[in-house]
């Protein structure tokens, strides 16, 4: 139970960040167009990078064990440069997101774009196998449990996002909710990288 919640907390402050898939659920949800199939691509998809990240990356570490370590202060590292990243757009600002244009696109283009945001997009390959990955090593057998908590992290959030949008579009075309979202997510992957290098 503690991997699970763990993994799920740690999933969900990850996919948390807006990036090019997060914006494309996120403007499909403001739209209102394929919401459903767009939410299920992302979460299948994510089931599918989650598993190879936890399952691969720990029969790795098995071979190589100096790996574990190796990615475990490299995803740190990540995490404190992810999280100066966040705090720098935030000091910076943004122009907020707006839905694009109301133009009615096919299912088929639309599952097309989504799986092209969520598989040609390194930040999320880095994410889910890499930086999952190397967190899940270190909870061992329970490893499997770590991982579907970080799944079910991101496809509750993805029909969050997908089906919510209507309801926070007003607030979110507002820099300054943008700005309090980075603040957030950086101080969380701070603790994040904090706590990986204490507990090591």
């Amino acid at each position: 139970m503690t991997a699970l919640l763990s993994g799920y907390m740690i999933g969900f402050s990850l996919i948390l960040a807006i990036g090019a898939q997060n914006a494309f659920v996120l403007r499909q949800g403001l739209k209102r167009q394929h919401v459903l199939a767009v939410c299920v691509t992302c979460s299948l998809s994510e089931i599918v990078l989650v598993s190879i990240g936890v399952f691969g990356f720990g029969r790795l570490t098995e071979l190589a064990p100096w790996f574990s370590d190796l990615m475990l202060y490299g995803g740190a590292l990540f995490l404190l440069v992810y999280g100066a990243l966040c705090f720098r757009s935030a000091w910076r600002g943004s122009a907020g997101l707006q839905a694009e244009g109301a133009a009615e696109t096919s299912l088929r283009a639309t599952i097309f774009a989504c799986l092209a945001f969520t598989w040609l997009n390194p930040h999320a390959i880095l994410d889910t196998v890499v930086l999952l990955g190397a967190l899940s090593a270190q909870y061992g057998e329970a490893r499997g449990a770590f991982g579907a908590g970080a799944i079910l992290a991101a496809g509750s959030f993805f029909f969050l996002l997908g089906y919510g949008a209507q309801f926070v579009a007003p607030f979110f075309a507002k820099p300054s909710a943008w700005r309090v979202l980075d603040v957030i997510i950086g101080i969380t992957m701070w603790s994040i990288a904090l706590a990986l290098i204490l507990r090591h």
